[in-house]
This record gives structure tokens, C-alpha cells and sequence, in this order.
């Protein structure tokens, strides 16, 4: 799967994603010590919904604009990073990860970005050029491995790779089992695509055989029924999310669902631990 995010900015996998990562991050920040936030395929940064690749797909109508016009408060947070990067009412750049990570540093908290890509690296030091974020452009499994555990005691490591290889989430379990061996306490995120719902299990399966403890999976599909052949939606998984994140949980995805759901479809967005 080809996954260019300038092509698909401002999503529907965007507002979800940011959604769960900006509650994720202020439930850590409850606790005064310091976070590290490591974002190993962090892309360009910010991009333009008024360019030639966000326009030709379109989906930031099925996405961020739709998630701006919902009048639910529990967007907010979301609402505010994305206005954050904006003037007036009609968004024309999108906040990437990178720059969402960057609205929620607190003094004591690092950022350590990396993209390996050299026309998306060039993008990302430009468009981080007015935060205090550490840019590398290194392979991101070998730099997810090398960063953990980090100099602080607590952190998140925001895996969102773009599928395109093969044995993406092969290196992906790979890497996880033995960065968890590293910092088992350490909190990871791994976006994912959902396409076809047996690679999906599959997938589970084999992430269920690294044994670990607090292992939540997020999961949100767009339409009432699987549209063959196409993306269906995206999910998370996240390890030892912390517990104020987990209990706030329920009505976020409730109105992440009401808010994203596709004219005529209702929509479904779920969680489990994959090991209770």
C-alpha cells in the first residue's frame, strides 16, 4: 500500500490519529516529570490542503473539515492544533504529527523527530525551523531502537510509517518486541491502515505473540460494510497507554465515529486489549 501523506493530509485517519494523540499526550503531561516524544517517520510537517496533491484526492473534506463543523467539544483539542497552524476560518495547511507534537512540549519535555526521505527531511527542518525539535534523517526502525530508552524516564514513541514496503509490518513487530525489551515501560504508538480485514487479524495475531501486557487496539472503520479492494479506514495500536488516556476513552470515539462517518454509513470505531 502506497501511502504518500501529502496526498492524504487532513483525513479521515489524520483527525482520528491527531485526536488520540494530543488525549494521549496531555494524560502523560498529568504528571509534572519530564516526556521525550520520539516520532520516527514524521514526514514533512505541515502541508498545504490547497495543493496539487491534497486536492487531486480531496479527503480533507471527509476529514478535518468535517471534524471543524462538528460542534462537539470534545474535538477541541484537536480543533485548536489544527487552528494553531491557520488564519481565518477555512483551513489551508494541515499540522502533521511533528507539529501537533510540537503545540503540546511543556519546558521540561523533548521532541526527536526523523524522517529519512531527504525531500520530506528538507520540508520537516523547514517546517519545525521555529520549535525546539531534534530533526534526524536516519532508517526509522534502526533510530526507534537506538532512541529508547530515552534520557528522560517517561516518553512516546509515534510509529506511522506509509506501507509501502512489503515487510513493513514484519520490521514493524520486529522492532516493537525488541524495543520493549529495551523500555518496557515506554509508551508507543503504531498508526496502521485498515484494507482488508483478514491481513488485519493476521497481523493482531502475530503482535499478540510478543506477550505484552498493556497492548490496546484502536480500530476505525469508515463504512457499514467492507468496500473491497479500497481503504476502509486506520486505527492505532498503542502500548501502556496510561490510565487517565484509557478512561477518557469511550466518548472520544463516540465522537470521532459521529463526526467522520461517510453520508449514509454509520461507521465503527472500536478498542480491545489484545492481551487482557
Amino acid at each position: 500500500m502506497n501511502y504518500r501523506h501529502s496526498f492524504h493530509a487532513g483525513n479521515s485517519a489524520d483527525v482520528v490519529k491527531h485526536s488520540l494523540l494530543i488525549s494521549l499526550v496531555q494524560a502523560l503531561q498529568n504528571k509534572q516529570g519530564a516526556l521525550t516524544l520520539i516520532d520516527t517517520h514524521a514526514g514533512c510537517g505541515l502541508y498545504d490542503l490547497e495543493g496539487t496533491e491534497a486536492q487531486r484526492t480531496g479527503e480533507a473534506m471527509q476529514g478535518v473539515l468535517q471534524a471543524l463543523a462538528d460542534p462537539n467539544p470534545l474535538l477541541n483539542p484537536y480543533r485548536a492544533a489544527v487552528e494553531a497552524v491557520n488564519v481565518g476560518a477555512e483551513p489551508k495547511l494541515y499540522p502533521g504529527s511533528p507539529r501537533v507534537l510540537a503545540q503540546l512540549l511543556r519546558p521540561q519535555d523533548f521532541l526527536v523527530l526523523n524522517e529519512k526521505h531527504p525531500e520530506d527531511a528538507r520540508a520537516l527542518r523547514k517546517a519545525m525551523r521555529d520549535t525546539p525539535a531534534a530533526v534526524h534523517q536516519r532508517d526509522a526502525y534502526e533510530l526507534w531502537l537506538a532512541m529508547v530508552p530515552p534520557r528522560t524516564s517517561r516518553g512516546v514513541v509515534v510509529v506511522d510509517p506509509p506501507y509501502e514496503q512489503q515487510d513493513e509490518r514484519a520490521r514493524i513487530t520486529a522492532t516493537l518486541a525488541a524495543a520493549h525489551r529495551k523500555w518496557a515501560h515506554g509508551v508507543t504508538v503504531i498508526w496502521f491502515p485498515l484494507k482488508e480485514r483478514p491481513t488485519h487479524a493476521h497481523w493482531k495475531h502475530k503482535l499478540r505473540g510478543l506477550g505484552i501486557p498493556k497492548f490496546l487496539s484502536i480500530e476505525h472503520w469508515l463504512y457499514d460494510a467492507d468496500q473491497p479492494g479500497i481503504y476502509n479506514g486506520a486505527g492505532l495500536f498503542i502500548v501502556n497507554p496510561p490510565y487517565a488516556f484509557t478512561q477518557a476513552l469511550p466518548p472520544l470515539l463516540e465522537a470521532l465515529r459521529a463526526a467522520l462517518a461517510p453520508e449514509g454509513h454509520r461507521g465503527e470505531i472500536s478498542s480491545e486489549w489484545l492481551n487482557e
